[in-house]
């Protein structure tokens, strides 16, 4: 319904849809511009940095389009708004995500695409099949990984209710955090994202491994590939999450 709802104008969708890619390509434009005066961040040229900009994006684009609505849960727990999706015949999540369907978001989608694109073909990488199926294995378990940060802040809503901006920082703040090399970090940090909430699995640690560079916290090699078994292990944590805040909710009292 909303997919053709936002097709119903076109002009406007197309004009929603550029202008998402244009905002969201203004982080990579503040990188070519710190490039136009270095030739090496962390140790990572231009086409690497890109390399993470784009895996990282693109895993947060195709989670914010399938579950980015989630976080909108605070307000309908306020308002009792849930109360009418509890009476349908639908799982409340699926109509939760699906609610104000936001195909703008496309937008910025495609430009992390472009920019994993032109990066793929600048990287000096022997291509074997390996690590050409690495890629979109990058792209599935990062947005799955995003998603289940998705969940597990909407579940947390039923309790805190206006929670938007705590997940926030997690999603968005986690990608500006992946579209930098982890040699510019210091350490602690990397450790963080790599052991408590593990976005390094988004695209830092399969990216050592494809790019032949050391890990800083020299970590075993078998760890670059963790990231199906992190993003299946996230997923459930954050699904028990969600069944368990919905059982918890009890409507406005109102």
């Amino acid at each position: 319904m909303w997919i053709r709802s936002t097709l119903a104008y076109r002009t406007s969708f197309v004009m929603m849809a550029v202008g998402n890619f244009a905002a969201s390509g203004l982080d990579f434009v503040a990188i070519l511009l710190m490039f136009s005066q270095i030739d090496a961040l962390g140790g990572f040229t231009l086409p690497e940095v890109a390399f993470l900009y784009g895996t990282s994006s693109l895993s947060l684009g195709l989670a914010d389009l399938l579950l980015g609505n989630v976080e909108q849960l605070g307000r309908r727990v306020r308002d009792g708004t849930l109360d009418t999706l509890l009476l349908r015949p639908v799982p409340v999540f699926a109509q939760v995500a699906a609610d104000r369907f936001a195909l703008r978001r496309l937008g910025r989608i495609g430009q992390a695409a472009l920019v994993l694109g032109w990066s793929l073909t600048q990287l000096e990488v022997d291509w074997t099949a390996g690590r050409v199926l690495l890629v979109p294995l990058m792209a599935l378990c990062g947005t799955a990984i995003f998603g289940a940060v998705f969940t597990a802040g909407a579940a947390f809503q039923f309790w805190a209710q206006d929670a938007a901006e705590v997940q926030n920082s997690f999603t968005y703040g986690g990608n500006a955090l992946l579209q930098y090399p982890p040699t510019v970090f210091a350490k602690d940090l990397v450790r963080g994202v790599t052991f408590i909430i593990p976005l390094a699995f988004v695209n830092w640690l399969p990216a050592l491994r494809l790019l032949g560079r050391p890990d800083p916290l020299g970590l075993p090699g078998w760890a670059d590939f963790l990231g199906p078994a992190v993003a299946a292990l996230m997923c459930t944590g954050a699904g028990l999450a969600w069944r368990y805040g919905l059982r918890a909710y009890r409507s406005t009292g109102s």
